[in-house]
């Protein structure tokens, strides 16, 4: 997209701006990276992690287990249809999990999404999801993440987390406190 054409789309203020900062092979609107998250729940706590010092975006900040999608993740596998692949977001956030920090999970369920423009000017979508643990031990991998915790959503105040994951930690919380009550009024309805 040159930016020529960019004056002739009705933009958001500032977004010219954004496209000029693009490397030019991603001059694209409809180019983003992708990643996945997961808030991964075990015995009423979430998995957080503390991103290495030695990344490029947000190190030191304590998030959630996720990562980018690679074309490998649907590429290198049959598809399920003439042309489709089902399940790409969920294989990718199980790959990136077991990398990351080495346990599996189940129950991946969508939970929210949101966009940003890193400073580097890449624009980037990431999905959020709701998982629970399966089982494995937490394995870091000390180039991504060098501690983790399991917290409450009390003790997560006390972290200094990325923009936005406590928001999420939230929401994850109203989603098992909602899950909560359904399974307790269908139980007094069984009795």
């Amino acid at each position: 997209l040159e930016i020529r054409e960019v004056k002739k789309l009705k933009l958001l203020p500032g977004f010219e701006q954004v496209l000029k900062r693009l490397p030019l092979e991603n001059k694209n609107e409809y180019l983003h990276e992708m990643a996945i998250t997961a808030i991964i729940k075990k015995d009423n706590k979430y998995l957080i992690t503390r991103r290495s010092p030695t990344k490029k975006r947000f190190p030191g900040k304590w998030t959630v287990p996720g990562g980018k999608m690679e074309t490998d993740d649907y590429l290198k596998l049959p598809k399920d249809t003439e042309f489709y692949w089902y399940n790409v977001l969920e294989n990718t956030l199980r790959r990136e999990v077991k990398e990351e920090v080495g346990i599996d999970i189940t129950n991946i369920q969508y939970l929210t999404s949101l966009a940003t423009i890193h400073k580097d000017g890449r624009p980037s979508l990431v999905i959020s999801c709701l998982a629970d643990y399966v089982n494995g031990e937490i394995k870091l991998k000390i180039d991504e993440n060098d501690k983790f915790a399991w917290i409450s959503l009390k003790e997560a105040q006390k972290y200094d987390l990325l923009d936005g994951i406590y928001d999420e930690l939230i929401m994850a919380d109203k989603r098992k406190n909602e899950k909560k009550k359904i399974g307790v009024a269908i139980k007094f309805f069984k009795d």
